[in-house]
């Protein structure tokens, strides 16, 4: 079994302040949709990754993939959002065995009111604490880490390289 390169004190540093940074981050932002809109961060990232498609659409598969989330775990998002009016899934009508997520007017009227105070949050939140460098550096770096994922088998949706 081969040695364990253990990350050094300025790696640690980076690896922590990323994971509780972004944990208390995703916090903060779900906790004032839900007091502002009654929408999850999570409800509204489906909203925003619908609203971006040209037709308001997506397959399912797709979305999972983009949102990294597993097709089990997004079906039960997805229905509940359903249930309450914010989406539909409609067949394919391309390929008989997917389903499209689309988003409903009510989804997209919740989304315009609750961008806003995303976008509030989000700017008080990250944006403001760094430099216009930094930014470009976290983009960056995030670029790279989310390509590289993309690219292993393991990640879900991913197709392998």
């Amino acid at each position: 079994m081969p040695e364990v390169r253990w990350l050094s004190e300025s790696e640690m540093r980076a690896w922590r302040s990323y994971v509780v940074g972004s944990l208390r981050l995703r916090q903060r932002l779900h906790r004032e949709l839900v007091e502002a809109h009654d929408v999850s961060l999570t409800d509204y990232e489906v909203l925003v990754t619908l609203d971006l498609q040209d037709d308001n659409r997506m397959r399912m598969s797709d979305l999972a993939t983009m949102l990294g989330s597993t097709k089990s775990r997004l079906s039960h998002q997805v229905g509940r959002m359903e249930s309450e009016g914010l989406l539909r899934r409609v067949p394919d009508p391309e390929d008989k065995r997917g389903v499209i997520a689309q988003l409903t007017t009510a989804g997209a009227e919740l989304l315009k009111e609750a961008a806003p105070t995303h976008v509030k949050g989000v700017r008080a939140h990250l944006i403001t604490l760094l430099s216009p460098q930094e930014q470009e550096v976290l983009a960056v770096a995030f670029s790279r880490v989310s390509d590289h994922l993309a690219g292993l088998s393991e990640y879900p949706g991913a197709t392998g390289k």
